[in-house]
C-alpha cells in the first residue's frame, strides 16, 4: 500500500478501503470528475494481486451483454442451449472495474446485480459460482433519482467521492510525473493464495458483544439525523469491520475499526459529515481526534489558499497549522499500535506539507516545523 500511496497522492484512504474490500469480498464505488486517476488506481491495485484476472470496461447505454459476459456459443445453439463463452470476461474475473457503471442498460443490470451480490452468473439457466473478489465501479456523478439505480448503488458497500488534488499534492504530482515518480519497478505483490488466507482470517475474526451494542447505538443516532442505512448494510458492515481488523493484524474487532464505516453508512453526499461525526463519538478516541485535527487542517489550508491576498488571515492559518502539528506530536504517546503510529505519521506529514504550501504562498519561501515526531 505504501507503493500506491506514493504514486497516488491523497488517495491513502481509498487504497486502504480497497484492500478491506478485497479481504471482505465487497464492492467499492469511486465518484469523481474525469482525470482523478480512478481507472489507473484500480488497475494498479489489481496488479498487486499476483495471478489476478482483471476485467475493465467502459459502460454506456449501448453496451451489450456480450461485451461484459461473453458471446453466445454457436455450438451450444445447435444443441438448443444458450451458453455464453465467458473467457476473459467479467464472470471469470477476480477484480472488475466498471467505468461509468450507472450507465448500464436494463439488459445488463439484472445479471450485474446478481453477480455483485451473490457472486453467481447464470449461464444457460444454471448458476455458476464466479471467482469474483470485488467489483469497483466508477462514475463522474451520482445517479439521479428516478433512474431505477438504487439497487445498483446499494451493491457498493464502500463509497468514495474523489476530487482534484490540493495545491501541495498537485505540485508533488507534477514533480513525480516529471521524474518518473522516483519509484523502482518492483511492485510488492500479494498472491491469490495469500488473499484467500486473509479472507479466511476475516471470516474467523470475532466481533465482541460490546461492539454489536455500539453498532445499535450508532444506528439510533443515525436515525435521529434522518439517516437510515438498511439492515443489510449493517450486516455487510460487519464483514468490513472484520477485514479491517485482520489487516491490522488482529483477530477481533475493536472500536478503532469503526472508522471504515464512514465510507459505508451514508446514502447521500450531504450525510457523510454527520455519519463521520457520529462514528467518531463511538469509535476509538485516538482515531477520532486524529481525523478531526486533519479535517480542521485541510479546512484551514483550503481557506487560506483560496484567499492569498488576505495576508493577516494567511498568517493566522500558518499559526493554526503549526498548532495542529504540535497537537499531533502530543498524541504520539497514545499511538500504541503500528496502525496508529502509521496513521499519525502519515497525517503529520500531510499537515506539515499544508503548512509549507500556505507559507510559501504567503511569503514565497517554504518553512518547516521546528518540531517532529520521535518515530
Amino acid at each position: 500500500m505504501d507503493y500506491l500511496a506514493k504514486r497516488f497522492l491523497e488517495r491513502e484512504s481509498v487504497i486502504k478501503a480497497a484492500m478491506v474490500a478485497f479481504v471482505a469480498r465487497k464492492n467499492l464505488l469511486l465518484i469523481g470528475p474525469p482525470g482523478t486517476a480512478k481507472s489507473e488506481l484500480v488497475s494498479s491495485l489489481a496488479e498487486l494481486l499476483n495471478g489476478c484476472n482483471y476485467f475493465q470496461w467502459l459502460l454506456s447505454k449501448f453496451t451489450t451483454p456480450e461485451e461484459l459476459f461473453g458471446p453466445v456459443s454457436l455450438r451450444s445453439l445447435e444443441q438448443d442451449a444458450y451458453r455464453r463463452i465467458t473467457t476473459a470476461k467479467l464472470p471469470e474475473a477476480h477484480v472488475a472495474f466498471l467505468d461509468e457503471v450507472f450507465k448500464a442498460s436494463s439488459a445488463i443490470l439484472n445479471a450485474l446485480l446478481t453477480l455483485m451480490n451473490e457472486r453467481l452468473f447464470y449461464n444457460n439457466g444454471a448458476p455458476v459460482r464466479t471467482p469474483l473478489v470485488s467489483v469497483i465501479g466508477a462514475s463522474n456523478e451520482f445517479p439521479e433519482e428516478g433512474e431505477n439505480l438504487s439497487a445498483l448503488f446499494d451493491r457498493f458497500h464502500l463509497r468514495f467521492e474523489l476530487s482534484y488534488l490540493g495545491d501541495g499534492a498537485f505540485l508533488d504530482m507534477l514533480n513525480g510525473a516529471a521524474t518518473g515518480w522516483g519509484i523502482t519497478a518492483y511492485r510488492p505483490q500479494l498472491s491469490l493464495a495469500d488473499l484467500e488466507a486473509l479472507q479466511a482470517a476475516g471470516d474467523r475474526a470475532t466481533v465482541p458483544i460490546a461492539t454489536l451494542n455500539t453498532l445499535r447505538e450508532i444506528r439510533r443516532e443515525l436515525v435521529k439525523e434522518g439517516i437510515t442505512p438498511s439492515d443489510r448494510r449493517f450486516v455487510n458492515g460487519l464483514a468490513l469491520l472484520k477485514a479491517h481488523a485482520v489487516l491490522d493484524g488482529r483477530d477481533q474487532v475493536m472500536d478503532e475499526d469503526l472508522s471504515i464505516l464512514a465510507h459505508s453508512l451514508w446514502e447521500e453526499p450531504e450525510q457523510k459529515a454527520k455519519v463521520g461525526t457520529i462514528l467518531r463519538q463511538f469509535g476509538d478516541k485516538f482515531t477520532g481526534q486524529l481525523e478531526e485535527l486533519v479535517l480542521d487542517a485541510k479546512e484551514v489550508a483550503e481557506k487560506a489558499l483560496a484567499n492569498p491576498e488576505e495576508v493577516s488571515e494567511t498568517s493566522k492559518a500558518i499559526a493554526k497549522l503549526k498548532k495542529i502539528g504540535r497537537r499531533l506530536v502530543d498524541m504520539e504517546p497514545d499511538a500504541g499500535t503500528k496502525r496508529k503510529q502509521t496513521a499519525l505519521r502519515e497525517n503529520f506529514e500531510l499537515v506539515r506539507q499544508l503548512h509549507r504550501t500556505v507559507h510559501k504562498m504567503a511569503f514565497h519561501v517554504e518553512a518547516d516545523f521546528d518540531f517532529n515526531l520521535t518515530k
